[in-house]
């Protein structure tokens, strides 16, 4: 029984005192690869992209023509604007703001104020809905497993809503790229993340210009000074996406890969200079290759020539990426490190890193190889969980199925963890030392009070652990819940006992 409490709660995202804890405990966790839903009820109920992008098209467009009518100039911003290109000093058009319903003279000509009242109407119809769908996934799913591994990946390629642009698209990454592709190859999910609007936005791809392209000489012989090559994009892959830190590419190797990946944009949202240069159109938020932003010419990365045309050329250097040698070995101590804690056993991650050169990046085998490894079943909780797996364990063990979407982005606010809101390109942390300080553990106590409060005399603690926790229970935990004074005291202290609060 020990292995289904591990099942239960370091692969899966903990137990529901109404399954029964799986017999077979591997088997359970294989059986999931086709249990998965890339695309639950909830999730497929979300306003489609076209809908969420088109507002910010409509945006961004209203937003130039004001700043035109101002006599604002392209390079020019609100002093007090945040550093955030595209989208900086642009104020709402009174049309937009009529829509979201808030028109007020007084903000016309504040693009601080006017950028701040959209992103909080693409936080209230878009981002509070999108947090929801993820929760409600996580709390009904049957594949718990593979929907951890989905959480898994999302953080791998951050993405943050602190951008304008990225609010209402903020969950569509993890939705569109993630999710359809956490049972395919890296190589695949690598390339829809890398092409979706969320991503080319938050690290200014979809403005990158190469100097020597059509669109950039015309510039150049117009004195515009305005477009330029960005390496926001080309980095990260190369950083956080693949290869890893100091792994032996060099700054060059960045700035090459980065004239590579010019032209490779985003429709209807890089209004204004940029999109005439481009001279290309589209469904907004739709991937697009806008060929006069592409550099012409050889690249040459990490020792090797890329000649190719076109989008083609960035595509052979995410391919060779995809599969490199090195990108094995970080993908494969990132996923030791969250199955078996924040020190993996090396042979663990040789064995992941073997399996993925000798598969190309195929990912169930990489996860047949967690299930298959004696290190991931330790009967020791050896990963401290961080907010959100709190969260939605603390929702799975009261048998919930159904949270108000608020209520998450209330929580997971309080706790420290938004949902895609991390302060870098690199995610959210997956080592205790981030999550485990006194004040952090102080907010946990004060939800699972509040928990506690809601849930009242309904849920009995003292029944319910051994659910949670087949054979996995101290003695300790056991009797600090059996001496507890309320059924309301029992169940605060269930959701911050050291099983709980480890996995």
């Amino acid at each position: 029984m020990a292995d289904a409490g591990t099942a239960l709660n370091r692969f899966g995202l903990g137990a529901r005192p109404d399954e029964a804890a799986p017999g077979d405990p591997r088997k359970w966790l294989l059986n999931q690869f086709d249990a998965f839903d890339p695309r639950p009820a909830a999730i497929a109920a979300l306003p489609a992209r076209r809908i969420i992008a088109g507002e910010l098209s409509d945006y961004i467009d209203q937003a130039r023509m004001l700043r035109r009518e101002s006599g604002m100039g392209p390079g020019r911003q609100h002093p007090a604007a945040p550093a955030e290109p595209a989208m900086t000093g642009e104020a709402m058009a009174p049309a937009t703001m009529a829509r979201a319903g808030k028109v007020d003279d007084s903000d016309a000509n504040d693009p601080v104020k006017q950028a701040r009242q959209f992103a909080q109407r693409q936080a209230r119809d878009y981002y509070v809905g999108a947090v929801g769908a993820r929760t409600s996934a996580a709390l009904v799913t049957s594949a718990p497993f593979v929907e951890r591994l989905v959480h898994f990946w999302a953080n791998h390629f951050a993405i943050s809503i602190d951008k304008v642009q990225v609010v209402g698209l903020g969950g569509l990454l993890e939705f569109e790229a993630i999710r359809p592709h956490v049972l395919g190859t890296f190589g695949d999910m690598l390339n829809a993340v890398e092409r979706h609007p969320a991503m080319l936005l938050y690290l200014d791809q979809a403005q990158s210009v190469g100097p020597n392209s059509p669109a950039g000489a015309r510039a150049m012989a117009r004195g515009n000074r305005n477009l330029g090559l960005n390496e926001n994009l080309a980095r990260e892959i190369m950083e956080l996406h693949t290869l890893g830190v100091r792994t032996g590419y060099a700054q060059a190797d960045v700035t090459e890969f980065a004239r590579a990946m010019t032209g490779w944009s985003v429709a209807g949202l890089t209004r204004g200079i940029f999109a005439r240069a481009a001279g290309v159109a589209g469904t907004p938020g739709d991937f697009v290759f806008a060929a006069p932003l592409h550099e012409p010419g050889t690249r040459t990365i990490m020792g090797k020539s890329y000649g190719q045309n076109g989008e083609a050329q960035a595509q052979a250097v995410l391919d060779d990426l995809a599969v490199h040698p090195a990108t094995a070995m970080h993908i494969a101590t990132k996923l030791a490190r969250h199955f078996t804690g924040d020190a993996p056993a090396p042979a663990l991650v040789q064995r992941l890193q073997t399996s993925f050169l000798k598969t190309g990046g195929d990912l169930p085998s990489l996860y047949r190889v967690l299930i298959e490894s004696p290190e991931t079943w330790v009967a020791q909780p050896a990963k401290f969980k961080t907010p959100w797996e709190w969260s939605i364990s603390s929702y799975r063990a009261l048998g919930m199925k159904e949270v108000r979407p608020q209520a998450v982005v209330t929580l997971l606010n309080q706790l420290g963890q938004p949902a895609w809101k991390p302060g870098s390109p690199a995610g959210y942390d997956d080592i205790a030392a981030s999550w485990a300080g006194p004040d952090a553990i102080l907010r946990r106590v004060e939800a699972a009070e509040r928990f506690s409060a809601r849930a009242g005399a309904q849920v009995d603690a003292r029944t319910l652990a051994p659910k949670l926790f087949p054979a996995t229970l101290s003695t300790t935990t056991a009797q600090a819940l059996a001496r507890a004074e309320s059924a309301g005291q029992a169940l605060a202290l269930l959701l911050v006992a050291p099983e709980f609060m480890r996995r």
